[in-house]
């Protein structure tokens, strides 16, 4: 009989890993480049808890999520409580509650960790950060788009390249379908084969519908050529109108950022279960995930917002690698005031804190760049 070894101490449960030096150095450094965007625009930054009570944090637009929550019991009050899964049902929490009397709309902004009971963009991602703004209390197409411009000036900063975001209106398909008897096994074979985006199975399941729900479908893509396709359609009262706000936050997001590379698919709902308007998705070229997503919502107290969540972990692997500071070796009995200046100007300084034969050798152990000589700096070849 021979006992198991024991488990390798760096192994960590499925969807966890370290961030080791370089790595979240630079997740650190991009979630303050989004927060000072997001500051310089009017955003205050909150700080909601990474656990809450499953009662307070799972309802509301909380309820979305709540299947993605992480549960223990407080061994305090015995009552459950929950990880959060996602932090903008906390900002919805907080406006409602601590901030009920802020002037609206109300502006936050927001990062932080958040843990998921399963994968999020990728399989293995269950502990994920989140930075993000939501502005609540106002509903207007010039909102949106206002969220929509953040999302393109923080990505800017970053120089993710080849960015596009995919505009939707998730209430646009239930409105037109409620306006058919469909029966409910019906109409959940109608939204799976639309979710697939099934062509002919939509075409042969919709009925006197097929021809504009195929019209929507093959209308994805450019913005403009989508529009022009919802424009032509004939379309029911409660529809035209969501097709109208669609088109209006086009104009306005167009009017901020002319430049932007917008995408449309008029029939796309998935994931978004609590959205009640335009939707946005924004994806960058060459990369199979998406760098965030977010839409309009009715916050806590019945109040509209609308906001935008970015992945830092997925904005990073799209993003030019940052150079790190460069590293500066400063022998033992170096002047201190060397050291100040140096890291005045932006260098990262690594103290010798014993004298060593070879301070070269002693710096390049070190994985220094460079070394202070008679208090001036030389690279190390």
């Amino acid at each position: 009989m021979t006992d198991d070894p024991p488990p390798n101490p760096a192994l960590l449960p499925a969807g966890f890993v370290d961030l080791l030096p370089s790595d979240a150095e630079a997740e650190a450094a991009g979630m303050e480049s989004l927060m000072r965007v997001f500051a310089s625009h009017g955003y205050s930054r909150v700080k909601p808890p990474l656990l809450e009570f499953e009662d307070t944090l799972l309802s509301g637009s909380g309820a979305a999520v709540a299947e993605q929550a992480f549960r223990l019991m407080d061994p305090d009050t015995r009552r459950m409580m929950a990880l959060r899964p996602d932090i903008t049902p906390q900002i919805a929490r907080i406006a409602a509650t601590r901030l009920a009397d802020a002037p609206r709309p109300l502006r936050l902004s927001y990062t932080g960790l958040c843990v998921q009971a399963s994968g999020g963009a990728r399989e293995s991602d269950r502990q994920i950060s989140q930075a993000g703004i939501e502005l609540i209390g106002l509903d207007s197409p010039e909102a949106d788009a206002e969220v929509v411009a953040l999302g393109a000036e923080a990505l800017a900063v970053l120089g993710v390249p080849g960015v596009s975001f995919d505009l939707t209106m998730p209430p646009l398909v239930p409105a037109l379908i409620a306006e058919i008897g469909y029966s409910p096994a019906e109409r959940q074979a109608l939204m799976r084969a639309l979710d697939r985006k099934d062509a002919a199975a939509v075409a042969k399941l919709a009925g006197g519908l097929a021809p504009v729900l195929t019209e929507l479908l093959h209308a994805a893509g450019p913005a403009e050529r989508a529009l022009s396709v919802l424009g032509g359609l004939v379309l029911p009262a409660p529809a035209r109108v969501l097709s109208e706000r669609l088109a209006a936050t086009f104009a306005a997001i167009t009017a901020r950022v002319p430049d932007i590379r917008l995408t449309i698919d008029p029939v796309e709902f998935r994931g978004l279960h609590y959205h009640t308007g335009v939707c946005v998705t924004v994806y960058a070229r060459g990369q199979h995930e998406e760098l965030g997503r977010g839409g309009r919502y009715m916050s806590n107290n019945d109040e509209p917002a609308c906001g935008l969540t970015l992945r830092p972990e997925a904005l990073l692997r799209a993003a030019p690698a940052r150079a790190g500071r460069v590293r500066v070796f400063l022998p033992a009995g170096s002047d201190p005031a060397v050291g100040r200046r140096l890291r005045a100007e932006g260098y990262a300084t690594v103290d010798g804190l014993a004298p060593v034969a070879d301070s070269r050798a002693e710096a390049r152990r070190l994985e220094c760049d460079m070394i202070v000589v008679d208090d001036g700096v030389m690279a190390l070849n």
